[in-house]
């Protein structure tokens, strides 16, 4: 059975470097993957502009990182 897209899409992402998050948000009403990414691609080709009929949103946020408890 092959892997849903979503599976195949974490897959890929996993594997690029500078990438530091993924998600999900909604641009004017509509749903997205929104990849977050610590810094530019050196190739912003390796992400795809959209899966399956889903866009594919990329950010530059930065590095994260966890916040010490409180």
């Amino acid at each position: 059975m092959p892997a849903p897209p979503s599976q195949k899409l974490a897959q890929h992402l996993a594997a690029v470097e500078g990438v530091v998050g993924v998600g999900i948000t909604k641009i004017d009403g509509h749903y997205a993957v929104k990849v977050n990414l610590g810094r530019p691609l050196t190739d912003p080709g390796m992400i795809p502009s959209a899966i399956d009929g889903v866009p594919v949103h990329q950010e530059i946020v930065g590095t994260i990182r966890a916040r010490p408890a409180l």
